[in-house]
């Protein structure tokens, strides 16, 4: 007859036997030098604080040594690799008592040691480099800011209406004048949706070291409508040819429909970009002339390019009112010697 089965016994000897196992992870510790850490200040720092380290934003931990279990050593090496922002670490003044304004030493390995971020990880840090840091702490005063709208490439958008035109910031206070900015940018795409109706930004500053802040109001921009500030013009028609440095000397271009292509252009412009474009040192418009034209025989055609302002174009303040002119031309090799 089969003994009876004691399951009691079966799974207290299971227990014991990850107890074991989990035991021996633990006792079981090893070392990992990392580099890529950085330190940067906290984003709960009271908005009159100001927090730099050597007039930086951040400052880097070249090296750094930590010591802990094989799995969570193995965990980290793994974040590390898939690029995850594992050691990014935060100084609040307020809980190191850098309260007031002035220079201080912070000493890092006692910063990093005590870092809830670190006893979450279940490590500790054996060394680091450097071993301490200058940190700077400034007070900022609140001071009224006009809004600035920009684009992708930080021009200033004229005709953007921001309201409030004014936000209040916590500042350096030798912030006076033009110095006096927030500034909302907006996206191409922002930009023509803010035509047909309001959208919401949050203004930003951005102080000496490249550190910036967003200033917790929210502003609604809108734009004229395209139509609305244009006008139409007609421009004298002058023509450049570009031709490639390969063929110069060697081919003479004639434009074979000259007439048609110096007819003066139709464009919808503002007023100032319909100046800019009359004034600008380049001509009004150019035809390419590449190296493979010289390959076709008998006449060829192409559309010239208007040199229309890069700025007035991308805030939509000048265009070419119909269809690009064609221009139909011809290549002639030139004799030995002769320039054309």
């Amino acid at each position: 007859m089969l003994k009876k089965i004691k399951y009691g016994k079966i799974l207290t000897v299971v227990f014991i036997t990850v107890l074991i196992w989990v035991w021996a992870d633990m006792v079981k510790t090893e070392t990992h030098p990392v580099s890529g850490a950085a330190i940067s200040a906290a984003e709960s720092v009271s908005p009159n604080l100001w927090v730099t380290f050597a007039d930086e934003s951040s400052v880097s931990i070249d090296k750094m040594v930590l010591k802990g279990p094989t799995s969570k050593i193995d965990e980290i090496k793994r974040k590390l690799r898939e690029g995850k922002p594992v050691l990014k670490f935060f100084l609040d003044p307020e809980q190191t008592a850098m309260t007031e304004p002035g220079e201080y030493t912070l000493d890092v390995l006692d910063f990093l040691k005590k870092n809830d971020r670190i006893k979450r990880l279940g490590l500790t840090v054996e060394s680091c480099q450097p071993q301490t840091i200058p940190v700077s702490i400034s007070m900022l005063v609140r001071k009224s800011l006009r809004i600035r709208c920009v684009d992708e490439d930080e021009i200033p958008i004229k005709d953007a209406i921001a309201e409030p035109v004014q936000v209040d910031m916590f500042v350096p206070e030798d912030w006076e004048g033009e110095k006096r900015i927030a500034t909302i940018r907006l996206t191409a795409r922002e930009i023509d949706h803010a035509r047909l109706m309001p959208i919401e930004k949050t203004p930003c500053i951005e102080l000496p070291g490249g550190h910036r802040r967003e200033i917790p109001i929210t502003v609604n921009i809108t734009m004229p409508s395209e139509e609305s500030q244009l006008a139409d013009y007609l421009i004298t028609a002058t023509l450049g040819i570009a031709v490639s440095p390969t063929l110069q000397g060697k081919y003479k271009v004639e434009v074979t429909n000259l007439d048609a292509v110096m007819s003066a252009i139709p464009i919808r412009a503002t007023p100032d970009a319909k100046r800019a474009y009359e004034l600008q040192p380049y001509p009004p418009m150019t035809l390419y002339v590449f190296d493979d034209d010289k390959k076709t025989a008998g006449e060829q055609r192409r559309e010239v390019i208007y040199n229309f302002p890069e700025e007035f174009v991308r805030s939509g303040e000048i265009k070419l009112k119909g269809q690009p002119v064609e221009a139909r031309f011809k290549l002639t090799p030139l004799p030995a010697g002769q320039t054309p």
